[in-house]
């Protein structure tokens, strides 16, 4: 009988932030949680008295009103604390002192450190920079920057007046960077002058340029740093020292807008999705403090940039007083070990990264636990993508043993997370260890029944309200495109879009996006239970599988990227066949297998099978902007071998 990876020992669960909540609910409520299967279940069948035990236990600032929720079964429609005034900002710079509040690393080698009280203060300068600017509450603030401490400062300074931030990471075109701010009409735009990665110096400012010329909407630029070689100050707004002057939070509806995120746009023009001053604050502080065991004083460290949901994921660790640690450069520059040297060298206790680094990791044949001291780590978290069986065997056998593994799966859409870990329950192979409290998951077929845990894979669906589901989409007023995208499906439940299963221990398993779900001769196949095969072969770098219509049926169509220096020959693909027929099904064996030098990826590093599904049918792709290296696609077109 197989068991589990890891298992915290009891030490560890009594410290747990976790089990002191589960202990003060049962006296508020008079109600026992002998498991967290129990915990979870009152959190969601009481979902109002769940969300504002959280807020008391998380000592959130503000006024919470006398009603935890209002329409409470409406999905869409629930809202949650309708009489509450809160800011989100005000509750992230809750400490002001001489502590570390930000820790900034650079690909150089710079490095920056912010306290509480220096925090605070850039904050107030930025916003009263802001107001100057003619910001007001509801105006849209623009943010092209890199991961640096001004982009927190700025999407704070937003917060703290009422203004709602949007940002995109610097590596967008031009087109990319339109596409979503056009469609937000932003009064202020906060821009990087350049950055580095691989090694190399990025100039941002040409393409700065016309992006100001196609916002018309633009009243001000703030251009932070300078070209190398150049001088001034590094944040546009500490020049007018008259602005530090700290001004009182603007308390808002709990539902007031603060960020608007975009969907991947690989589809179509990306969706702008807005999300709310009470419902994110709440979510992160319980996935941080419930879930991810994060404290005060804590180092917490996501490799991110500002494109990625996972960067405002991040800042909101400042609300339960940690560090934030930033990262602005390639992880893999000059070699795998960089971001392991940012753990050991300060200290980072929770740190979190995508799949597809910890397989790249294992692939390069590092093995941090050797190199190491990662003693500070308790946390290590994965997202992005599926983590495969494989990667959570090296996370335990190559960089750390005693470590919670928290693999996480949520999106952009909620700005968090459905499934994700829970530090006091033991880690199995290739399982997310449980669904998030408060967030009533299920798996559901294709006639919306429950498909049990260990009889096969359905739809991610959430089948009760939240509060963090999006207050709506920008220029979305009757709310038509919000509800086509998550409840068309299954009316009153959300449809995430996942194929996944739930497994016999409570947790679940991911297979990849539901409309990129291979279906030959009818058997609907995820493509993670090929990638999981496939990428345990030495020889095999990464690989992407799609469906092509054939013959009136649906074939699969499996590239690969191989080690350099290798090209696919007949052995090869001898050994791909063996190792996923042995250890899935011979339905799961692609009819064609093809080798490509790279693979397409969105900014945020996830795979592109509908665009590469697109090519190989010959029809266009939307929007390349979305992608980091559209030019990946140029490997797929009019390829002979697809011909017969």
């Amino acid at each position: 009988m197989a068991s589990p990876l890891w298992t915290p020992d009891q030490a560890r669960i009594e410290a747990a932030t976790l089990t002191r909540f589960t202990t003060a609910l049962a006296t508020r409520t008079g109600t026992t949680y002998p498991d967290y299967a129990a915990l979870h279940a009152w959190s969601v069948t009481h979902r109002g008295e769940f969300w504002s035990a959280v807020w008391d236990f998380c000592e959130v600032i503000g006024e919470k009103g006398n009603r935890d929720v209002m329409d409470g079964k409406r999905m869409p429609g629930a809202q949650f604390f309708p009489e509450a005034r809160i800011n989100f900002a005000e509750n992230l710079l809750r400490r002001d002192d001489d502590g570390l509040a930000i820790l900034a690393v650079e690909e150089t080698g710079a490095e920056r450190r912010l306290t509480w009280r220096e925090l605070r203060t850039e904050v107030a300068g930025c916003a009263a920079a802001f107001r100057a600017a003619g910001v007001e509450s509801g105006d849209r603030v623009a943010g092209f920057m890199a991961n640096v401490p001004e982009a927190v400062i700025a999407a704070l300074a937003a917060a703290s007046i009422g203004a709602v931030w949007s940002s995109c990471s610097p590596d967008f075109g031009v087109q990319g960077v339109i596409d979503r701010f056009g469609q937000i009409e932003p009064k202020v735009l906060v821009a990087v002058a350049g950055y580095h990665y691989g090694g190399k110096y990025h100039d941002c400012l040409p393409k700065l340029r016309e992006i100001a010329e196609r916002l018309p909407t633009l009243r001000k630029t703030f251009i932070v740093g300078h070209p190398p070689g150049t001088s001034g100050p590094l944040d546009p707004w500490s020049a007018n020292p008259g602005l530090w002057t700290p001004d009182p939070w603007t308390r808002l509806a709990f539902n007031h807008p603060l960020y608007v995120l975009y969907s991947s746009g690989t589809t179509g023009v990306p969706k702008c999705i807005v999300h709310g001053h009470g419902g994110t604050l709440l979510q992160h502080l319980k996935e941080h403090q419930l879930h991810a065991d994060v404290r005060a004083g804590d180092r917490v460290f996501y490799f991110t940039t500002c494109g990625w949901m996972m960067w405002n994921w991040v800042v909101s660790a400042l609300a339960s007083g940690a560090t934030i640690v930033l990262y602005d450069g390639s992880p893999m520059y000059p070699d795998g070990h960089r971001l392991f040297n940012l753990a050991q060298a300060h200290g980072v206790t929770l740190f979190g990264t995508s799949a597809k680094f910890i397989d790249a990791v294992h692939k390069a044949g590092l093995r941090p636990k050797e190199t190491h001291d990662l003693r500070s780590v308790r946390t290590i978290a994965s997202t992005g993508s599926p983590l495969s069986p494989e990667s959570f065997d090296f996370v335990y056998d190559g960089i750390k043993a005693d470590v919670h593994l928290a693999s996480i799966s949520g999106g952009t859409d909620i700005v968090s997370c459905f499934v994700g870990g829970v530090p006091t329950l033991p880690v199995w192979r290739g399982e997310i260890q449980g669904p998030g409290l408060g967030m009533a998951v299920d798996t559901w077929d294709a006639d919306g029944e429950t498909v049990a845990p260990g009889a096969g894979q359905g739809e991610l669906v959430c089948t009760a309200p939240f509060p963090s589901m999006p207050i709506g989409f920008w220029n979305d007023p009757e709310g038509a495109k919000y509800h086509a995208t998550y409840f068309d499906r299954f009316p009153g439940a959300w449809c995430h879009g996942d194929w996944a299963e739930r497994t016999d221990h409570g947790g679940f398993m991911i297979h990849g996006r539901s409309d990129a779900t291979l279906n030959p001769r009818g058997v609907r196949i995820g493509t993670a239970e090929i990638y999981r095969q496939v990428e345990q072969l030495p020889d095999v770098l990464e690989s992407l599988a799609v469906g092509q219509q054939w013959d009136g049926d649906e074939r699969i169509v499996l590239f690969v990227r191989l080690r350099d220096g290798l090209v696919l020959d007949d052995e090869v693909r001898k050994t791909i066949v063996r190792q996923i027929r042995s250890n899935t099904s011979p339905r799961h064996v692609p009819a064609k297998i093809l080798q490509v030098p790279e693979l397409p990826r969105t900014k945020s590093g996830k795979l592109v099978e509908l665009a590469v599904r697109n090519v190989i049918h010959g029809q266009p792709v939307k929007n390349l902007e979305a992608l980091a290296n559209p030019d990946a696609l140029r490997h797929f077109e009019a390829r002979e071998e697809l011909r017969s």
